[in-house]
């Protein structure tokens, strides 16, 4: 599960290349780490056209999986299960958005023997670290975030991106998945406006030779 990822880079890569219309963001960090539950950029869908907006990494939880129902929510990050009812609604064209980065990191499954933790593995398309886009998922939601120490009620902004089975370069370190990358201004076009019938064909790994792991 992909629970950090970098950005480096600069607004008018981002806008160039997904053709975004307006951009609210403000000014843009030159080098961003995103964490879950906190805000980053994203191309989203408009009644204007795309528009570049901070929003806040987690998707609402399926209410099932709360501790209570009104425990503060944390969000769901990564997203593969797209035939689930919980997130069906939201994977039409209104609510797709990409999700620009330059690395992803994944876990390692065994402890360092002298740190006793996880290492952890950046993934990029090549070393010099070149933009590419998470596809991805947003709602407007109104609950409380947060947690039960420092909880935020109130109107929020959410994304989280679909993931996939991993490709061998992630495999080796996460079995599990790998986010769902789209590297062309054709695959954002399609994710951003084509049918789900088509758009869902993108739920796949990177080609092998389309990703490294980098330090």
């Amino acid at each position: 599960m992909c629970n950090l990822y970098n950005l480096t880079t600069n607004q008018q890569a981002i806008r160039d290349i997904a053709g975004a219309m307006s951009d609210s963001v403000g000014n843009l960090e030159p080098s961003l780490d995103v964490y879950p539950d906190r805000p980053a950029p994203v191309l989203r869908n408009t009644g204007r056209g795309r528009e570049l907006a901070r929003l806040t990494w987690g998707m609402p939880t399926p209410p099932q999986f709360l501790k209570t129902p009104d425990a503060p929510d944390s969000g769901v990050t990564n997203i593969r299960n797209t035939a689930s009812p919980h997130w069906r609604r939201w994977l039409g064209v209104a609510h797709r958005c990409v999700v620009p980065a330059t690395a992803f990191s994944e876990y390692g499954q065994r402890p360092d023997p002298v740190t006793g933790r996880k290492p952890l593995h950046w993934f990029a398309l090549d070393r010099t670290r070149p933009l590419f886009f998470f596809a991805g998922i947003w709602t407007g939601w109104h609950g409380t975030r947060g947690s039960a120490r420092t909880p935020r009620t109130g109107d929020h902004q959410l994304f989280a991106f679909l993931t996939c089975a991993p490709n061998s370069v992630v495999g080796r370190i996460h079995p599990k998945a790998m986010p769902v990358i789209l590297t062309s201004a054709t695959e954002i076009d399609t994710w951003l406006s084509a049918d789900w019938s088509e758009a869902r064909h993108l739920q796949r790994p990177l080609e092998d030779d389309e990703l490294i792991e980098v330090e």
